[in-house]
C-alpha cells in the first residue's frame, strides 16, 4: 500500500493515504447545480487546473468542490485526514506500491458519476497526491467533526448541490459523515464508511493506547496549516447528537490487511480497530464487508468495492430505503 503523502501513523494527524485511501467512465458535467456559483456570484476557477471549482462559503473563505454526473441522490465523498479530493479520482498501482496513486477512469468518483451525481471536496489543510496544497482556504487547526460538517454543508449549498445525499466517509471522514447524517437527517439518504473511524475507538483502544494517540496528535505542528483532527471533541460531538429516527441504508467496509496507529508501546491497535468497526456496523445496521483484500486505503486499493457499496446504497435510497 502506498505510504507516501499521508503516512499511516494516526488516523487523525498523519494517517492519511491510508486515511482516506482514496479512490468512472466519466459522465462529467451536467446534473443539478453543475454551474451554480457561491455567494460572490459565481464559481472561481480551480487554480490546480482540474475539473473542480472553488465555491465561496463566506467569511472570505473558499472550498474546492468537484462534482460530476447527473442524477439523484447526490453522493458526497469525504476523504481521510489530510486527503484532498484526488483520493477519489486516483488509483494505487499494486505492481508499484511505493508510487503515489494516479488518476484513473476506474477510480471511485468517475465510476460513481456513471450512475448518479457525485461530489468530492478539499477540506482546509489537505494535500494532493502530487504534494501540492489543496485550493481551499486554510483555517486554524486542530479541527473537529462539527467544523467539518459546517464546511461541507456550506460547500454543497454554495455549489448548488441538492439533497438527498449519500455520504461516503473514509477514515476520519467517516466521523464527519456520521455527524452530518445525525444533524441533517432529513437530507441524508444513506451512508458508506470506508475503513472509517468512529467514536467507538474511544472504547475499544486501551486507556494507554488512547492516551498515546491523543498525545501524538497534540504534538503535531499546526503552524503549517496541515489538517489535524481533534478526536476528543469530535467523539463528544457525535455522542451528543441524536441518532437518526430510523436506520439509513448503509454499508461498512473494513480493511483486512493489518495496519497500526503506531502509537506508544502498548501493543497493536489493530484488534481495537476491528472491534470499533464491528460496533459501528451494528450501530448503523449496515451490511459489513470484512473481506476487502486491502489495507486502510481501500478507496485507492480496491475502488470497485467502494463503488459497489455506493451503488447498493444509492439503489436502496431510490427504492425508499
Amino acid at each position: 500500500m502506498y505510504q507516501g503523502r499521508r503516512v499511516l501513523v494516526t488516523v487523525a494527524a498523519c494517517c492519511a493515504l491510508a486515511a482516506g485511501g482514496g479512490p468512472a467512465l466519466a459522465a462529467a458535467g451536467g446534473g443539478a447545480g453543475a454551474g451554480a456559483g457561491g455567494a460572490s456570484g459565481g464559481p472561481t476557477p480551480d487554480p490546480t487546473g482540474s475539473a473542480g471549482r472553488v465555491v465561496d462559503v463566506g467569511e472570505g473563505r473558499g472550498i474546492r468542490l468537484e462534482c460530476r454526473g447527473p442524477g439523484s441522490p447526490t453522493v458526497v465523498l469525504v476523504s481521510g485526514t489530510g486527503g484532498a479530493a484526488d483520493e477519489w479520482t486516483s488509483l494505487a498501482d499494486p505492481a508499484r506500491p511505493t508510487i503515489a496513486p494516479r488518476p484513473g477512469a476506474g477510480a471511485v468518483l468517475p465510476a460513481v458519476a456513471s450512475f448518479t451525481r457525485v461530489c468530492a471536496y478539499d477540506r482546509p489543510g489537505t494535500t494532493r497526491f502530487d504534494g501540492g496544497p489543496a485550493s481551499s482556504t486554510p483555517v486554524a487547526q486542530p479541527t473537529t467533526a462539527a467544523a467539518g460538517v459546517r464546511d461541507l454543508r456550506a460547500a454543497l449549498a454554495a455549489g448548488g448541490e441538492r439533497p438527498p445525499y449519500v455520504l461516503v466517509g473514509a477514515s476520519w471522514g467517516a466521523m464527519i459523515a456520521e455527524l452530518f447524517a445525525r444533524t441533517d437527517f432529513p437530507r441524508v439518504a444513506g451512508l458508506v464508511t470506508v475503513d472509517g473511524a468512529s467514536p467507538y475507538l474511544r472504547d475499544t483502544l486501551t486507556a494507554a493506547q488512547w492516551s498515546d494517540w491523543m498525545k501524538k496528535i497534540a504534538a503535531t505542528d499546526t503552524g503549517k496549516g496541515a489538517e489535524v483532527p481533534d478526536y476528543e471533541a469530535s467523539v463528544a460531538q457525535i455522542r451528543r447528537a441524536p441518532a437518526p429516527p430510523r436506520p439509513l441504508p448503509a454499508v461498512v467496509l473494513t480493511s483486512d490487511r493489518p495496519w497500526d496507529l503506531g502509537v506508544g508501546n502498548s501493543g497493536s491497535t489493530w484488534p481495537a480497530w476491528l472491534g470499533a468497526q464491528d460496533r459501528l456496523a451494528r450501530e448503523l445496521r449496515a451490511r459489513h464487508v470484512t473481506e476487502t483484500g486491502s489495507g486502510h486505503g481501500i478507496a485507492v486499493e480496491r475502488p470497485r468495492l467502494v463503488v459497489d457499496a455506493v451503488r447498493e446504497v444509492v439503489e436502496r435510497a431510490r427504492d425508499g430505503g
